[in-house]
């Protein structure tokens, strides 16, 4: 790996050292020190993200935005080869990319206080805020359907149709309990039709493992940019809420332990919408618990479907992983919904004061 590096970056393969870093699922990460420069390198998931160049491009498009309008902004885009390229690619091992490491930053791996989520949040807004001229349609789609509520309950529909007759068997309260909270898709397809809804470049991956901070603990700026896409404002807070309101993540089986902290959803909205208030229709803010609804009822209805498929998207560590992973997240939705009404109060309150 050292020797294709250095061939593609022009650098000494001698003064190359690499080390593994990160928990991140689906690309592989080091860390690669030139002496006293350090760099992030990646191989990306070419099973996933087909096409790198459409992420290159997206990345190069929202690079040349900011650059020009918001000169101040810290934005982590790759490194271009000696060949100009901004990936590199190797026929046994596919397609790598090279970021500058930000210095006297870290990322963490899971929300510990609610100042880390407002953090985040404010940094998620300002990402999509600071973008609000930017044309969505120049945008490449890396992920067909990605955020397609009502593409996922089709695939889950046809796991209905053609899964295993065993596993639905097994899943089947839960499949009755997903298809009871259809209306959430309902929902989603009169948003598309709506013209209080806007498209905007939005992240589509706001897990708190993409944010960096400093040493301080204040957000310095988002990372991981292969989702970037058109999407609607709930994608990025849903996910948020999804990732960062339950002290249990999704691989937790003591589901007495999957609570809502409104702390934590007040310190989303409140850091969100310093951001993105002045951008938000007033039909979206009042969409704003409907975010975490969106999302988590999806990432269920993609943990139940890949389990009635055998484990063929996500694989399994064991037979009923995808399962309760599902199960974790119905219990999630059901907390949320349990709390909406008091949640709803905590957006008002906080747009109210925004505004005063």
């Amino acid at each position: 790996m050292l020797q294709q590096i250095s061939e593609a970056y022009g650098m000494q393969e001698a003064a190359l050292s690499i080390t593994p870093v990160g928990s991140g699922l689906i690309h592989k990460t080091w860390k690669v020190t030139d002496g006293d420069e350090v760099f992030i390198l990646q191989q990306i998931n070419h099973n996933v993200f087909h096409d790198p160049y459409a992420i290159a491009e997206n990345i190069e498009q929202v690079a040349s935005y900011l650059k020009e309008h918001h000169p101040d902004y810290l934005f982590v885009a790759p490194i271009s080869t000696k060949a100009k390229e901004p990936v590199f690619y190797n026929e046994e091992e596919g397609y790598y990319r090279l970021f500058p490491f930000v210095k006297g930053s870290h990322s963490i791996d899971s929300v510990s206080t609610p100042e880390q989520a407002y953090e985040a949040a404010q940094q998620f807004g300002r990402f999509t805020g600071l973008l609000a001229g930017f044309n969505t349609e120049n945008l490449k789609i890396t992920i067909p359907d990605f955020h397609n509520l009502t593409f996922r309950y089709r695939q889950f529909l046809n796991a209905l149709e053609n899964g295993d007759e065993k596993r639905k068997e097994h899943a089947k309260q839960l499949i009755k309990e997903l298809i009871s909270f259809e209306s959430i898709v309902t929902t989603y397809e009169q948003i598309k039709r709506s013209p209080d809804f806007r498209l905007r470049v939005t992240h589509h991956d706001t897990k708190i493992s993409n944010v960096l901070f400093d040493y301080q603990n204040h957000a310095i700026c988002v990372i991981d940019l292969d989702t970037i896409m058109p999407g609607y404002f709930f994608s990025d807070a849903g996910d948020m809420m999804r990732t960062y309101l339950s002290p249990a993540n999704e691989e937790e089986t003591n589901f007495s332990l999957i609570q809502i902290r409104e702390e934590y959803f007040q310190a989303i909205v409140s850091g969100y919408l310093q951001e993105m208030s002045h951008l938000l229709t007033p039909v979206e803010k009042n969409h704003f618990v409907y975010a975490g609804k969106f999302i988590i009822y999806m990432q269920a209805l993609r943990f139940l479907t890949d389990y009635l498929n055998n484990d063929v998207y996500y694989g399994a560590r064991f037979e009923l992983h995808n399962y309760n992973r599902a199960m974790n997240q119905m219990h999630l939705l059901k907390e949320l919904i349990n709390k909406e009404s008091h949640l709803e109060k905590i957006v008002r309150a906080v747009t109210e004061k925004q505004f005063n």
